[in-house]
């Protein structure tokens, strides 16, 4: 948004992505620091943010329990406002405290589709062990105007009674199992999703993007670089490793991978020895000869 104009027609849709995906991360941070209440006498195990993937086919979930008994995936939900399952449309709403209406993703169907993945996902690797599932809504202003009877849905401060009460619906635990092994087997196909660029996943322009360097002190792309340091045309402060960010910026918004000739252009650069020096005292991959090097993120 920095980098866009005030008048931009993509800047009041990223506000709003922009507020959905932080309010989504307090809730999940809400969502972990009521697990620590979660207590077992029998070993369990807790995994937050699980990414695996059989052939194409990938999956995200928030948290995954394992226990001697069972595995609960745990989905988070943070959406504010009155809550309504249909069960005759098999429809999820929600009305604002002004009556707006908005038509929602039902979370049942992620839910059950990460159910039959991970089922999959253990024969595959010949574990036994059932699986359920809680959607939590951590949201602090929502409220249930109904519930579906077959899905287990509750709030963030009833999340523990709900595990409790999952486990219990289990049968006897599993014998001869090695819940470490499988703990450890999980996080060894751990598949981070790899975000396409920005720019391409929001269908903007790259060349709308300002040119520039951030200054930390007064937000603006005012940065202009001397011999040694980088130092702000307008509030005078200095600051040897300005340039850090706006590579990272780059190669998340634009793409995966940077020339001298690009890092010029984009920060404003105009010594192509300046570039070099700077994209030398990076952690980036270099790839190909003398003027045609071009620098790539590790995997």
């Amino acid at each position: 948004m920095g980098r866009l104009e005030s008048d931009h027609p993509q800047r009041e849709f990223l506000k709003r992505k922009l507020h959905w995906t932080m309010a989504g991360t307090r809730g999940e941070s809400r969502l972990q620091k009521e697990f620590k209440e979660f207590y077992l006498e029998d070993e369990f195990h807790i995994l937050w943010n699980v990414n695996l993937k059989i052939g194409t086919w990938p999956v995200q979930m928030d948290g995954l329990l394992l226990t001697s008994h069972g595995a609960i995936i745990i989905e988070s939900k943070n959406i504010n406002g009155q809550l309504y399952f249909n069960k005759e449309t098999d429809e999820f709403f929600r009305l604002t405290i002004e009556g707006e209406k908005t038509i929602l993703e039902d979370p049942r169907i992620q839910m059950n589709k990460h159910i039959r993945f991970l089922k999959q996902f253990f024969k595959i690797n010949n574990i036994r062990l059932p699986i359920a599932g809680l959607i939590v809504f951590t949201a602090k202003e929502c409220e249930f105007l109904s519930k579906p009877p077959d899905t287990a849905i509750c709030k963030t401060y009833q999340m523990v009674e709900y595990l409790l009460k999952i486990l219990l619906a289990f049968p006897p635990e599993s014998p001869n199992l090695n819940l470490l092994k499988i703990k450890r087997m999980i996080l060894a196909n751990q598949a981070p999703y790899k975000h396409p660029p920005l720019c391409v996943h929001f269908f903007i322009d790259s060349k709308d993007l300002k040119p520039g360097v951030y200054c930390r002190s007064c937000k603006e792309l005012t940065m202009q670089r001397n011999k040694r340091n980088w130092e702000c045309s307008k509030c005078g402060a200095r600051d040897e490793s300005a340039h850090i960010l706006a590579i990272r910026e780059y190669l998340t918004f634009v793409e995966r991978h940077l020339t001298n000739q690009k890092l010029r252009s984009f920060c404003g650069v105009e010594s192509r020895a300046v570039a070099t020096r700077l994209l030398g005292r990076t952690d980036l991959k270099r790839i190909g000869e003398s003027k045609a090097y071009s620098y790539h993120m590790p995997e």
